[in-house]
């Protein structure tokens, strides 16, 4: 009788040939978690269109805010609502470039995310509304309700987008 040391694995399957060993998979695991930046959002749907967002609600801003406008709380909502949706996305840009969310844990970014456009595109779409109603035709201002347009239809899609709802239908067998 030998009672010799006995080695139990419990990690791979000793059958399995084709599993990588846990020490290959921790180590290309905390590599990618190493890197500083992910270069892979620049160049995604979701990062393009934060940065379309950003660019037309500084340019109906800028337009906004270097036009002769007479109806001051009007074109003060617009440019409150547009600095703060820009901030907000700007803010979820650097969030998913830096992968903030991946170290905070304790916030649900898609919840606040989702809340943020959610409130974000309704205050952005009466800002415009009102914005383009007292215009008087005056080309910055309509420019500013313009691009005030476009980015809430912008955050409508990224919303769309990103929370979409699958509807699958789910078919009963009747027959036994």
């Amino acid at each position: 009788m030998s009672h010799g040391a006995r080695v139990i694995r419990t990690g791979v399957s000793s059958g399995d040939p084709a599993a990588p060993p846990p020490v290959t998979v921790a180590s290309s695991s905390a590599g990618s978690d190493a890197e500083l930046m992910d270069g892979g959002y620049f160049r995604s749907c979701a990062g393009m269109l934060k940065v379309a967002q950003m660019i037309s609600l500084l340019i109906g801003f800028i337009s906004v805010n270097n036009s002769s406008w007479t109806d001051y709380s009007a074109y003060s909502f617009f440019q409150i609502v547009t600095m703060c949706d820009l901030v907000m996305i700007l803010f979820f840009y650097i969030m998913h470039i830096f992968r903030v969310y991946r170290k905070l844990t304790c916030v649900s970014w898609p919840l606040a995310e989702f809340l943020h456009y959610l409130i974000g595109t309704i205050l952005l779409l009466i800002g415009s509304i009102v914005a383009a109603a007292k215009s008087y035709n005056i080309t910055g201002l309509v420019a500013g309700a313009t691009f005030g347009f476009l980015a809430t239809i912008l955050c409508v899609i990224s919303m769309w987008s990103s929370y979409k709802v699958s509807c699958i239908t789910q078919s009963t067998n009747a027959s036994v």
